[in-house]
């Protein structure tokens, strides 16, 4: 399959999806897809309905925005306030909220935050105004981590002074541990494409060898996920749980090596706080200290209040897969994409909002 449309072909979908209720037969099965991308991708393409009722699809902590806590969001918004201070950040963290404000609220009253599109951009904005400080918001996976690295680098070798990164990058295998530590009951996981495009697929060994949990690391489009599904199905159904690489023109073995050394050079793991599983064990990826000049926790000391939760808020339940958005008495009417409650709700990868773009009747 070479160009788009196949990718998407309704005569291959409607194939695959015979394929999957054959060899499923009546053995329920439940998966567990881990990235925001393959959530938004299932809803919008309408997977759920193509499978067999036995089969269940449910949403993890995929979702990079989602799973940062409170606490990170509080210590930007407070950051935000201090004086001669540029936060730059993706948009999907603007209206996140936090424990009492928003960056986009901090943003009407007058706080000087901008929407970026790269860590080189936020870059460019320390080189080109050295009288303020500016702080690039570090929330993603492995995915997008390598880039920071590299925009580290770059401030070190051009000697810019007043740039900062508030490190909340996390990775996803430990987080997947933490959840099958938590006997979340699932049968497979849909593992993520671009995270896996950078680690490779060996750093899931260890669900096999020692949950008994088969995955596949999937791509993005129709068939790529059907095609995956279809693979999980076979792994359950055979008894032969294994990792496995549908998206195999993308991720190999091991990974993007330079990728990995780059951001090995300026991250190092630590324990993280996630949104939902509390503090996982060498989940996240702090600044090393050879980088600690651009550490913004390490350089920029700031006050930040208590953390506090939103009352009545599922999106934890929503991230380890035991609650579905329609569950919570928020959804679609106190908590909505222009009015969010929860992060959920905000990021373009959030199960709230692919659930109330896609499946709202």
């Amino acid at each position: 399959m070479k160009f788009i449309d196949e990718f998407r072909s309704e005569k291959s979908a409607r194939r695959l999806s015979e394929a999957i209720r054959n060899r499923a037969g009546i053995t329920e099965m439940t998966f567990m897809e881990v990235c925001g991308t393959h959530t938004m991708a299932i809803a919008r393409n309408g997977i759920r309905e193509l499978l067999p009722e036995n089969i269940t699809l449910i949403s993890g902590p995929g979702c990079p925005v989602c799973v940062t806590p409170n606490q990170t969001i509080d210590r930007a918004i407070a950051l935000s306030r201090l004086p001669d201070t540029v936060i730059a950040t993706f948009g999907d963290m603007m209206k996140v909220p936090g424990s009492h404000s928003s960056l986009d609220r901090e943003h009407a009253r007058g706080g000087n935050i901008r929407v970026v599109t790269s860590t080189l951009e936020a870059l460019a904005i320390a080189e080109k105004e050295p009288k303020k400080k500016v702080v690039f918001l570090g929330v993603g996976f492995e995915t997008t981590t390598p880039t920071v690295a590299v925009a580290l680098k770059e401030a070190r070798r051009k000697k810019i002074a007043n740039f900062f990164i508030l490190s909340a990058h996390k990775v996803m295998p430990p987080a997947m541990k933490a959840l099958s530590d938590l006997g979340v009951k699932i049968h497979g996981y849909l593992c993520p494409g671009h995270v896996s495009a950078i680690i490779g697929s060996r750093p899931y060994d260890f669900l096999p060898a020692e949950y008994g949990i088969g995955c596949v690391v999937a791509g993005f489009e129709p068939l790529d996920i059907m095609q995956a599904l279809l693979m999980l199905v076979e792994q359950v159904r055979s008894g032969t749980p294994r990792v496995q690489v549908q998206y195999s023109r993308v991720v190999k073995a091991e990974g993007n090596p330079t990728a990995r050394r780059i951001m090995d050079e300026v991250f190092e793991p630590c324990d993280s706080e996630w949104r939902g599983l509390g503090w996982v064990p060498r989940s996240g990826l702090k600044i090393r200290d050879v980088y600690s000049d651009w550490d913004t926790e390490r350089q920029i000391p700031v006050e930040v209040e208590p953390a506090q939760e939103p009352k009545g808020c599922l999106c934890g339940g929503v991230l380890r897969g035991e609650v579905k958005p329609p569950e919570c008495s928020h959804f679609g009417k106190k908590c909505t994409p222009d009015n969010p409650v929860g992060p959920c709700m905000v990021s373009s990868e959030g199960t709230c909002a692919a659930y109330f773009k896609y499946y709202q009747m």
